[in-house]
Protein backbone atom coordinates (compact mmCIF):
# COMPACT_ATOMS: atom_id res chain seq x y z
CA UNK A 1 0.00 0.00 0.00
CA UNK A 2 1.24 3.39 -0.82
CA UNK A 3 1.06 5.18 2.87
CA UNK A 4 3.55 7.26 4.44
CA UNK A 5 7.01 7.83 2.63
CA UNK A 6 9.68 5.16 3.82
CA UNK A 7 13.06 5.59 3.57
CA UNK A 8 15.12 1.94 3.38
CA UNK A 9 17.84 3.29 1.50
CA UNK A 10 18.95 5.96 4.00
CA UNK A 11 19.37 2.74 6.37
CA UNK A 12 21.30 0.69 3.60
CA UNK A 13 23.44 3.76 3.10
CA UNK A 14 24.71 3.74 6.22
CA UNK A 15 26.41 0.05 5.76
CA UNK A 16 27.59 0.63 2.18
CA UNK A 17 30.08 3.63 2.20
CA UNK A 18 33.33 3.80 3.84
CA UNK A 19 34.87 7.35 3.25
CA UNK A 20 33.20 10.60 1.66
CA UNK A 21 34.42 13.09 -1.04
CA UNK A 22 37.22 15.53 -0.08
CA UNK A 23 36.32 18.10 -3.13
CA UNK A 24 34.67 21.22 -2.03
CA UNK A 25 31.59 23.39 -2.94
CA UNK A 26 30.17 26.63 -2.17
CA UNK A 27 28.47 26.85 1.01
CA UNK A 28 25.76 28.99 -0.73
CA UNK A 29 24.36 25.56 -1.62
CA UNK A 30 22.57 24.84 1.61
CA UNK A 31 20.70 26.92 3.85
CA UNK A 32 20.92 25.10 7.32
CA UNK A 33 21.20 26.57 11.00
CA UNK A 34 23.95 23.50 11.88
CA UNK A 35 27.13 24.01 10.46
CA UNK A 36 28.43 20.22 10.28
CA UNK A 37 25.70 19.38 8.24
CA UNK A 38 25.55 22.37 5.86
CA UNK A 39 29.07 21.79 5.46
CA UNK A 40 28.53 17.99 4.27
CA UNK A 41 25.65 18.91 2.19
CA UNK A 42 27.00 21.39 0.49
CA UNK A 43 30.08 19.22 -0.60
CA UNK A 44 27.68 16.12 -1.41
CA UNK A 45 25.34 18.12 -3.40
CA UNK A 46 26.74 19.12 -6.77
CA UNK A 47 28.17 15.03 -7.26
CA UNK A 48 24.71 14.07 -6.77
CA UNK A 49 22.73 16.62 -8.83
CA UNK A 50 25.35 15.59 -11.80
CA UNK A 51 24.94 11.53 -11.39
CA UNK A 52 21.32 12.16 -11.37
CA UNK A 53 21.21 14.60 -15.04
CA UNK A 54 19.59 17.58 -12.53
CA UNK A 55 20.37 21.14 -12.08
CA UNK A 56 20.32 22.80 -8.71
CA UNK A 57 17.73 25.40 -9.22
CA UNK A 58 18.03 26.61 -5.21
CA UNK A 59 19.72 26.17 -1.54
CA UNK A 60 18.68 23.10 0.05
CA UNK A 61 17.55 23.70 3.69
CA UNK A 62 18.82 20.87 5.81
CA UNK A 63 17.88 20.86 9.85
CA UNK A 64 18.32 18.32 13.11
CA UNK A 65 15.07 17.29 14.58
CA UNK A 66 14.70 15.28 17.60
CA UNK A 67 13.06 11.64 17.49
CA UNK A 68 10.32 12.98 19.43
CA UNK A 69 9.69 15.51 17.04
CA UNK A 70 9.99 13.14 14.11
CA UNK A 71 7.06 10.60 15.75
CA UNK A 72 4.91 13.70 15.93
CA UNK A 73 5.14 14.00 12.19
CA UNK A 74 4.73 10.89 11.89
CA UNK A 75 1.29 10.44 13.42
CA UNK A 76 0.45 14.10 11.51
CA UNK A 77 1.35 12.07 8.23
CA UNK A 78 -1.12 9.30 9.23
CA UNK A 79 -3.41 11.54 11.01
CA UNK A 80 -3.07 13.26 7.00
CA UNK A 81 -3.22 10.38 4.49
CA UNK A 82 -4.63 7.38 7.17
CA UNK A 83 -6.78 8.76 9.38
CA UNK A 84 -8.23 5.41 11.81
CA UNK A 85 -11.69 5.34 9.62
CA UNK A 86 -9.70 4.62 6.44
CA UNK A 87 -7.24 2.36 8.42
CA UNK A 88 -9.97 0.12 9.63
CA UNK A 89 -11.58 -0.15 5.92
CA UNK A 90 -8.14 -0.85 4.44
CA UNK A 91 -7.26 -3.90 6.92
CA UNK A 92 -11.12 -4.90 6.08
CA UNK A 93 -10.41 -4.57 2.29
CA UNK A 94 -6.99 -6.86 2.47
CA UNK A 95 -8.30 -9.44 4.70
CA UNK A 96 -11.12 -10.29 2.62
CA UNK A 97 -7.92 -10.34 -0.18
CA UNK A 98 -6.65 -12.73 2.14
CA UNK A 99 -3.18 -10.46 2.13
CA UNK A 100 -3.38 -9.50 6.08
CA UNK A 101 -5.31 -10.69 9.31
CA UNK A 102 -8.03 -9.00 10.31
CA UNK A 103 -6.85 -7.83 13.59
CA UNK A 104 -3.85 -6.06 12.17
CA UNK A 105 -3.68 -2.76 13.78
CA UNK A 106 -2.58 -0.94 10.52
CA UNK A 107 -2.01 1.99 12.05
CA UNK A 108 0.23 1.18 14.89
CA UNK A 109 2.43 -1.35 12.66
CA UNK A 110 3.36 1.62 10.06
CA UNK A 111 4.03 4.11 12.81
CA UNK A 112 6.89 1.70 14.53
CA UNK A 113 7.91 0.80 11.08
CA UNK A 114 9.19 4.13 10.08
CA UNK A 115 9.70 5.15 13.96
CA UNK A 116 12.43 2.28 13.88
CA UNK A 117 13.98 2.67 10.20
CA UNK A 118 13.79 6.45 9.75
CA UNK A 119 17.40 8.53 10.95
CA UNK A 120 16.41 11.22 8.45
CA UNK A 121 13.97 12.36 5.54
CA UNK A 122 12.96 15.13 2.70
CA UNK A 123 9.66 16.55 3.59
CA UNK A 124 8.65 17.92 0.43
CA UNK A 125 5.49 19.95 2.22
CA UNK A 126 8.27 22.57 4.07
CA UNK A 127 11.28 21.70 1.12
CA UNK A 128 13.39 20.92 3.75
CA UNK A 129 15.60 17.99 4.75
CA UNK A 130 15.78 16.27 8.32
CA UNK A 131 18.27 14.43 10.01
CA UNK A 132 17.58 13.30 13.55
CA UNK A 133 19.94 14.70 16.37
CA UNK A 134 20.40 11.20 17.56
CA UNK A 135 22.48 10.27 14.43
CA UNK A 136 26.42 9.72 15.18
CA UNK A 137 28.97 12.19 13.21
CA UNK A 138 30.46 9.34 11.10
CA UNK A 139 26.91 8.23 9.47
CA UNK A 140 25.61 11.57 8.65
CA UNK A 141 27.05 11.77 5.13
CA UNK A 142 26.03 8.09 4.15
CA UNK A 143 22.50 9.39 5.33
CA UNK A 144 22.45 12.37 3.24
CA UNK A 145 23.60 10.55 -0.07
CA UNK A 146 19.58 9.88 -0.54
CA UNK A 147 17.81 12.66 0.59
CA UNK A 148 19.93 14.80 -0.80
CA UNK A 149 19.08 13.35 -4.23
CA UNK A 150 15.15 14.02 -3.16
CA UNK A 151 15.65 17.43 -2.47
CA UNK A 152 17.21 18.28 -5.97
CA UNK A 153 14.09 16.28 -7.93
CA UNK A 154 11.57 18.50 -5.75
CA UNK A 155 13.36 21.38 -7.22
CA UNK A 156 12.16 19.57 -10.70
CA UNK A 157 8.96 18.23 -10.09
CA UNK A 158 6.31 18.21 -7.45
CA UNK A 159 6.87 14.96 -5.35
CA UNK A 160 4.14 15.37 -3.27
CA UNK A 161 1.71 15.27 -6.27
CA UNK A 162 3.37 12.48 -8.06
CA UNK A 163 2.75 10.55 -4.63
CA UNK A 164 -0.95 11.73 -3.70
CA UNK A 165 -2.43 8.58 -2.72
CA UNK A 166 -5.45 10.09 -4.31
CA UNK A 167 -3.98 9.45 -7.65
CA UNK A 168 -4.52 5.47 -6.62
CA UNK A 169 -2.63 2.96 -5.17
CA UNK A 170 -0.53 1.46 -8.30
CA UNK A 171 0.22 4.61 -9.87
CA UNK A 172 1.62 6.33 -6.90
CA UNK A 173 3.33 3.23 -5.96
CA UNK A 174 4.97 3.01 -9.07
CA UNK A 175 6.10 7.46 -9.36
CA UNK A 176 7.39 6.40 -5.55
CA UNK A 177 9.63 4.09 -7.35
CA UNK A 178 10.83 6.31 -10.14
CA UNK A 179 11.86 9.15 -7.20
CA UNK A 180 13.16 6.13 -4.60
CA UNK A 181 14.84 4.15 -7.68
CA UNK A 182 16.72 7.34 -8.68
CA UNK A 183 18.21 8.31 -5.40
CA UNK A 184 19.24 4.87 -4.87
CA UNK A 185 20.82 4.67 -7.74
CA UNK A 186 23.04 7.91 -7.22
CA UNK A 187 23.61 6.63 -3.79
CA UNK A 188 24.81 3.39 -4.41
CA UNK A 189 26.83 4.92 -7.21
CA UNK A 190 29.08 7.28 -5.01
CA UNK A 191 29.16 4.77 -2.42
CA UNK A 192 30.82 2.22 -4.66
CA UNK A 193 32.86 4.76 -6.07
CA UNK A 194 34.02 5.57 -2.20
CA UNK A 195 34.26 2.30 -1.56
CA UNK A 196 36.30 1.25 -4.56
CA UNK A 197 38.46 4.47 -5.52
CA UNK A 198 37.66 4.00 -9.08
CA UNK A 199 34.96 5.64 -10.98
CA UNK A 200 31.82 3.52 -11.92
CA UNK A 201 28.54 3.47 -13.96
CA UNK A 202 26.10 1.88 -12.12
CA UNK A 203 24.12 1.79 -15.69
CA UNK A 204 26.22 -0.97 -17.04
CA UNK A 205 25.86 -3.13 -14.67
CA UNK A 206 23.28 -5.94 -15.92
CA UNK A 207 20.24 -7.04 -13.52
CA UNK A 208 20.78 -4.68 -11.00
CA UNK A 209 17.34 -4.96 -8.95
CA UNK A 210 17.97 -8.55 -8.91
CA UNK A 211 21.14 -8.19 -7.17
CA UNK A 212 20.35 -5.10 -4.60
CA UNK A 213 17.17 -7.64 -3.70
CA UNK A 214 19.00 -9.67 -0.87
CA UNK A 215 20.68 -6.54 0.74
CA UNK A 216 17.75 -5.23 1.24
CA UNK A 217 15.96 -8.38 2.35
CA UNK A 218 18.51 -9.09 4.89
CA UNK A 219 17.40 -5.85 6.73
CA UNK A 220 14.60 -7.62 7.68
CA UNK A 221 16.28 -9.17 10.44
CA UNK A 222 17.75 -6.06 11.71
CA UNK A 223 14.11 -4.44 12.00
CA UNK A 224 11.50 -6.09 14.10
CA UNK A 225 8.44 -4.39 12.85
CA UNK A 226 8.94 -4.97 9.39
CA UNK A 227 10.07 -8.85 10.05
CA UNK A 228 6.64 -9.72 11.33
CA UNK A 229 4.48 -7.07 8.60
CA UNK A 230 2.44 -8.93 6.56
CA UNK A 231 4.22 -9.65 2.96
CA UNK A 232 1.99 -7.39 0.97
CA UNK A 233 3.22 -4.27 3.15
CA UNK A 234 7.07 -6.06 3.18
CA UNK A 235 6.85 -5.97 -0.75
CA UNK A 236 5.21 -2.66 -1.15
CA UNK A 237 8.15 -1.03 1.30
CA UNK A 238 10.68 -2.83 -0.87
CA UNK A 239 9.55 -1.92 -4.36
CA UNK A 240 10.42 1.54 -4.76
CA UNK A 241 14.15 0.63 -4.12
CA UNK A 242 14.57 -2.75 -5.58
CA UNK A 243 12.37 -2.48 -8.96
CA UNK A 244 12.42 1.69 -8.61
CA UNK A 245 16.23 1.20 -8.64
CA UNK A 246 16.15 -1.53 -11.61
CA UNK A 247 13.88 0.88 -13.41
CA UNK A 248 15.87 3.74 -13.55
CA UNK A 249 19.16 1.35 -14.23
CA UNK A 250 17.88 0.78 -17.21
CA UNK A 251 16.92 4.41 -18.37
CA UNK A 252 20.76 4.89 -17.94
CA UNK A 253 21.72 2.04 -19.87
CA UNK A 254 22.27 4.66 -23.41
CA UNK A 255 24.12 7.29 -21.18
CA UNK A 256 21.72 9.18 -20.57
CA UNK A 257 21.25 10.42 -17.06
CA UNK A 258 18.25 12.89 -17.01
CA UNK A 259 15.49 11.79 -14.25
CA UNK A 260 12.74 9.28 -14.70
CA UNK A 261 9.88 11.80 -14.80
CA UNK A 262 7.86 13.77 -17.88
CA UNK A 263 7.48 10.86 -20.68
CA UNK A 264 9.57 8.58 -18.81
CA UNK A 265 7.78 8.18 -15.42
CA UNK A 266 5.60 5.24 -15.29
CA UNK A 267 2.06 5.12 -14.42
CA UNK A 268 1.64 1.57 -13.18
CA UNK A 269 3.42 -1.10 -11.19
CA UNK A 270 4.03 -3.46 -14.29
CA UNK A 271 5.43 -0.33 -16.23
CA UNK A 272 8.16 -0.44 -13.52
CA UNK A 273 8.60 -4.09 -13.86
CA UNK A 274 8.24 -4.20 -17.71
CA UNK A 275 9.41 -1.11 -19.06
CA UNK A 276 7.80 -1.25 -22.31
CA UNK A 277 4.41 -2.29 -21.18
CA UNK A 278 1.26 -0.15 -22.19
CA UNK A 279 -0.35 1.80 -19.26
CA UNK A 280 -3.25 0.07 -17.43
CA UNK A 281 -6.48 0.33 -18.64
CA UNK A 282 -8.53 2.62 -15.89
CA UNK A 283 -11.50 0.57 -14.34
CA UNK A 284 -14.79 2.48 -12.43
CA UNK A 285 -16.94 0.66 -10.12
CA UNK A 286 -20.26 2.29 -9.81
CA UNK A 287 -22.26 0.83 -6.61
CA UNK A 288 -26.33 0.12 -6.43
CA UNK A 289 -28.11 -0.42 -3.53
CA UNK A 290 -25.33 0.08 -1.06
CA UNK A 291 -22.68 2.72 -0.15
CA UNK A 292 -18.66 2.15 -1.23
CA UNK A 293 -16.98 1.93 2.43
CA UNK A 294 -13.04 2.04 0.70
CA UNK A 295 -12.50 1.92 -3.39
CA UNK A 296 -8.56 1.91 -4.70
CA UNK A 297 -6.45 0.01 -7.07
CA UNK A 298 -4.43 -3.36 -6.16
CA UNK A 299 -2.16 -3.05 -9.01
CA UNK A 300 0.41 -5.47 -10.42
CA UNK A 301 3.08 -5.38 -7.67
CA UNK A 302 0.17 -6.22 -5.14
CA UNK A 303 -2.03 -8.65 -7.17
CA UNK A 304 1.50 -10.49 -7.52
CA UNK A 305 1.45 -11.03 -4.09
CA UNK A 306 -2.32 -11.89 -3.92
CA UNK A 307 -1.10 -14.69 -6.78
CA UNK A 308 2.02 -15.86 -4.52
CA UNK A 309 0.76 -15.78 -1.04
CA UNK A 310 -3.31 -16.27 -1.59
CA UNK A 311 -3.36 -18.22 -4.87
CA UNK A 312 -0.27 -20.26 -3.99
CA UNK A 313 1.60 -20.12 -7.45
CA UNK A 314 4.85 -18.44 -7.97
CA UNK A 315 6.19 -17.78 -11.51
CA UNK A 316 9.67 -18.69 -12.89
CA UNK A 317 10.79 -15.11 -13.03
CA UNK A 318 12.38 -12.78 -10.18
CA UNK A 319 9.60 -10.20 -10.17
CA UNK A 320 6.92 -10.66 -7.63
CA UNK A 321 4.30 -12.48 -9.37
CA UNK A 322 5.92 -12.86 -12.62
CA UNK A 323 4.95 -15.39 -15.08
CA UNK A 324 1.96 -16.63 -12.71
CA UNK A 325 -1.53 -15.93 -12.71
CA UNK A 326 -1.14 -12.26 -12.16
CA UNK A 327 0.68 -12.16 -15.77
CA UNK A 328 -1.65 -10.17 -18.33
CA UNK A 329 -2.85 -7.83 -15.72
CA UNK A 330 -4.06 -4.53 -17.55
CA UNK A 331 -5.85 -3.06 -14.48
CA UNK A 332 -8.23 -3.10 -11.86
CA UNK A 333 -10.57 -1.75 -8.62
CA UNK A 334 -11.34 -2.78 -6.05
CA UNK A 335 -14.27 -1.61 -3.16
CA UNK A 336 -14.88 -2.12 -0.10
CA UNK A 337 -18.98 -2.11 0.12
CA UNK A 338 -21.69 -2.34 2.62
CA UNK A 339 -25.40 -2.92 1.38
CA UNK A 340 -28.64 -1.45 3.31
CA UNK A 341 -28.94 -4.39 5.89
CA UNK A 342 -25.11 -3.83 6.94
CA UNK A 343 -23.35 -6.38 5.25
CA UNK A 344 -19.99 -5.77 3.70
CA UNK A 345 -18.64 -7.68 0.90
CA UNK A 346 -15.15 -7.19 -1.37
CA UNK A 347 -15.75 -6.73 -5.11
CA UNK A 348 -12.58 -6.28 -7.80
CA UNK A 349 -12.58 -5.77 -11.63
CA UNK A 350 -9.37 -7.02 -13.04
CA UNK A 351 -8.64 -6.33 -16.99
CA UNK A 352 -6.96 -8.60 -18.89
CA UNK A 353 -4.49 -8.67 -22.41
CA UNK A 354 -6.67 -11.96 -23.42
CA UNK A 355 -8.60 -14.25 -22.46
CA UNK A 356 -5.84 -16.65 -21.72
CA UNK A 357 -4.65 -14.95 -19.00
CA UNK A 358 -7.94 -14.41 -17.71
CA UNK A 359 -8.54 -18.23 -17.88
CA UNK A 360 -5.64 -18.57 -15.91
CA UNK A 361 -6.13 -16.28 -13.44
CA UNK A 362 -9.63 -18.05 -12.65
CA UNK A 363 -8.30 -21.31 -13.09
CA UNK A 364 -5.87 -20.19 -10.00
CA UNK A 365 -8.69 -18.52 -7.70
CA UNK A 366 -10.91 -21.43 -7.90
CA UNK A 367 -7.88 -23.86 -6.61
CA UNK A 368 -6.98 -21.42 -4.06
CA UNK A 369 -10.61 -20.01 -3.03
CA UNK A 370 -10.19 -20.72 0.90
CA UNK A 371 -7.49 -18.81 1.21
CA UNK A 372 -9.51 -15.34 0.91
CA UNK A 373 -11.24 -14.15 4.04
CA UNK A 374 -14.70 -14.90 2.88
CA UNK A 375 -17.01 -16.98 0.85
CA UNK A 376 -15.76 -16.23 -3.08
CA UNK A 377 -17.22 -16.05 -6.36
CA UNK A 378 -15.73 -15.33 -9.60
CA UNK A 379 -17.44 -13.92 -12.68
CA UNK A 380 -15.82 -13.82 -16.37
CA UNK A 381 -16.91 -10.81 -18.43
CA UNK A 382 -16.60 -8.70 -21.31
CA UNK A 383 -16.83 -4.97 -20.64
CA UNK A 384 -16.32 -2.67 -23.91
CA UNK A 385 -14.58 -5.69 -26.09
CA UNK A 386 -11.79 -6.98 -22.83
CA UNK A 387 -11.59 -9.31 -20.55
CA UNK A 388 -12.94 -8.88 -17.19
CA UNK A 389 -12.65 -11.05 -14.09
CA UNK A 390 -14.94 -9.91 -11.56
CA UNK A 391 -14.15 -11.19 -7.82
CA UNK A 392 -16.71 -11.14 -4.88
CA UNK A 393 -15.80 -11.59 -1.36
CA UNK A 394 -18.37 -11.94 1.14
CA UNK A 395 -21.89 -11.55 0.73
CA UNK A 396 -24.03 -8.72 0.06
CA UNK A 397 -27.27 -7.77 -1.83
CA UNK A 398 -25.25 -4.13 -3.88
CA UNK A 399 -25.17 -4.90 -7.40
CA UNK A 400 -21.73 -3.15 -9.09
CA UNK A 401 -21.44 -1.82 -12.78
CA UNK A 402 -18.49 -1.36 -14.55
CA UNK A 403 -16.91 1.13 -16.61
CA UNK A 404 -13.72 1.50 -18.65
CA UNK A 405 -11.41 4.03 -19.86
CA UNK A 406 -8.62 3.49 -22.19
CA UNK A 407 -5.22 5.25 -20.94
CA UNK A 408 -3.08 4.80 -23.89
Amino acid sequence: MTLVRTLFAATLALGLIASGCRAQAPRELVVSSDAELGAIAARLLPDLAARAGMELRAPVRIERRSRAELIDYLVFKLDQELPVGEATARVEAYALFGLMPEDVDLRGLLLELYSEQVAGFYEPDSTALFVLDDQQPEDLEALLLHELVHAVQDQHVDLKALTDPDIGNDRAAAAMAAIEGQATLVMLEYATEQMTGASVDLGQVPDFGAQIRPVLEAMNSQFPALARAPRVIRESLLFPYVEGAGFVQRLWVDGNRSGPFGDALPTSTEQVMRPRADPPVQVALQVHGGRVVLDDELGRLELGVLAEDVLGVRGPGGAVGAGGPAEGWDGDRYALIEDASGSRALVAAFVWENATARDRFRRAVDAGSGRFGGPVSLESIDVDGRALSVLHVGTTTALVSISLTDRR
